[in-house]
């Protein structure tokens, strides 16, 4: 065994590094005891956030039940009254208790499909533009800031504008075709659901365009692709998934409307004969009405109304969901 003299203190080696191995195992046990409570802390804070979730999500649940059970209740009135007649009635005449919400359901498919046919091509040339061609600059953040205020402008605005420029336009492009020159209808209210739901399906669609792999578009050009056949080949049937999900969502806000389209519809209980004629929807029947029931019959019918857009609502979603899960597969 060596030795070392330095001013007459001997040093063995084997005891210095005996010292320092004992010093890195409490080192180790030190961040080992420091990992585990850490470990214990992420534990619990997971299974609180766990929790928290299941919370929240059970009572949104809840939440929609009570709303559906709460217009059950309230309609019970109409249902006695009307029976299920009131699905396919086409007259609404509170006088004489007679409720037909025919029309008004016709009212509301026409405009909300029709404003969804409308607003497509732009939602998409919207979200083919910012997520693929100009995803970064000046111009496409001003466009999609743009487009993000579109959905923050109260329904009011769009039906105060509606009034002042967009129905004179209507009326005369009526006056041109041969159609009665009205200007409110079915065609105008589109046109104003249109313009609202754009960013809905345009976020969505930008969004779902970003997450494409660039190595799929990439190998698409090195074998000669061009720009339109990579999007039509290569992004759109990626993304095609979350298009069509963007498009239920600007369904689902059209479906809904109701300040705009009451100001530009008509409001008129009859059968809209075209798109050109005047009409209702269910969401602006319950606003006009609503504080006028001057019944119980009256006030049930109306919330029977409500019932029925609720289920609409419901319906379209979920066919909406299977349509969406058979493009994925």
């Amino acid at each position: 065994m060596e030795t070392t003299v330095d001013n007459n203190l001997i040093t063995r080696p084997e005891n210095i590094l005996g010292r320092v191995i004992t010093s890195a195992k409490i080192r180790d046990a030190v961040k080992g005891i420091k990992r585990i409570k850490r470990s214990h802390r992420q534990i619990k804070a997971e299974n609180v956030f766990r929790k928290t979730i299941i919370l929240v999500a059970l009572a949104t649940v809840v939440l929609v039940l009570g709303i559906m059970l709460t217009l059950i209740l309230q309609s019970v009135l109409s249902v006695k009254a009307s029976g299920i007649g009131y699905l396919w009635g086409k007259t609404w005449d509170p006088v004489r208790d007679i409720f037909g919400a025919y029309p008004f359901i016709l009212g509301t498919i026409l405009t909300s499909f029709l404003a969804l046919f409308i607003s497509i091509p732009f939602s998409f040339a919207v979200a083919i533009f910012l997520g693929e061609y100009y995803p970064k600059g000046w111009l496409p953040n001003l466009l999609k800031n743009t487009v993000e205020l579109i959905a923050a402008v109260p329904s009011v605005i769009y039906g105060f504008w509606g009034l002042a420029v967009l129905v004179p336009i209507v009326r005369s492009f009526e006056t041109k075709i041969g159609v009665a020159p009205v200007g409110l209808g079915i065609f105008t209210s589109s046109l104003i659901l249109a313009i609202m739901i754009i960013p809905y399906a345009a976020s969505l669609g930008q969004s779902m365009i970003k997450m494409v792999p660039a190595n799929l578009k990439e190998a698409a050009y090195s074998l000669g692709a061009t720009r339109w056949e990579v999007i039509r080949s290569v992004i759109l049937p990626y993304t095609k998934s979350g298009l069509f999900a963007g498009i239920l969502l600007s369904l689902g806000r059209a479906l809904g409307e109701t300040m705009a389209v009451t100001m530009v519809i008509g409001n008129t209980t009859l059968i809209p004969k075209s798109i050109f004629a005047p009409g209702n929807t269910m969401a602006s029947v319950i606003a006009n009405e609503f504080t006028e029931a001057d019944h119980p019959v009256y006030l049930s019918a109306l919330i029977e109304l409500g019932l029925v857009l609720f289920l609409v609502t419901v319906v379209i979603n979920l066919i909406g969901k299977r349509l969406t899960k058979q493009f994925t597969n």
